[in-house]
Formats: structure tokens, sequence, C-alpha cells
């Protein structure tokens, strides 16, 4: 049984566009691998850091939504922490009213989209 999960990871703001995609890559590469199933991918830009992290007052911030076993999630976590390219990171788990929540939302945005 899997469990649906959010993570926003934050990166160093000093990468090109072309490090920053590589960066996505590479961790929906690795969850994919590892049996999880990507649901939606969000690249929120380069944003203002409400305080400073190493140094940096700004960084990219990326949203992953999947699907995958639990085990999976400390293994991620090892991974960005293994990334220099990370500077923050938080994953948690979607109980069904966030799954839904998400789901309309995202809902909204391409039907709004598609209207403009």
């Amino acid at each position: 049984m899997s469990n649906q999960y959010e993570t926003v990871f934050i990166l160093t703001p000093v990468l090109s566009d072309t490090q920053m995609k590589e960066a996505v890559q590479k961790f929906t590469g690795y969850l994919s691998e590892h049996g999880a199933e990507i649901i939606h991918t969000e690249n929120w830009g380069l944003r203002k850091l409400a305080y400073p992290i190493q140094k940096k007052t700004t960084g990219f911030y990326n949203l992953l939504h999947f699907s995958a076993p639990g085990e999976l999630i400390a293994k991620l976590e090892t991974e960005y922490k293994r990334d220099e390219r990370i500077i923050r990171f938080l994953t948690f788990r979607m109980d069904k009213y966030a799954v839904e929540y998400s789901d309309r939302k995202r809902l909204n945005k391409e039907t709004a989209k598609k209207e403009a």
C-alpha cells in the first residue's frame, strides 16, 4: 500500500537554469527508479527566504507530489542531505483531505490556464 507524499525542497540560488532542472530531474528520477509514481511537479521559481540559510537570502523552490511506499522517504531524505545543491527540504504524508485539496487546487489552476 502506497501513501501520497508532498516534498518541497529549496535549491541554492547560484545554480543556472540548466543546473536547477538537472537537480529536479535527479530527484524525480530517483523516486521513479525506486517505485514511486510522480503525480505532479511544480517549479515555484526563485523566491526570498524567510531567513538566511548558508548566507543565502533566496532559493529555487520545487514541489513534488508522489505516491510511494513509506520506507522510500528516509532514503529520499538521505539523498537530499548528500546533495550540496539542496539547502532545505520538507516531506510529509498527505491524508485524504490534503490529497483532495491538492487535486482540487491543481484542477482549478489548469482550468484557469485553459480559459486564459
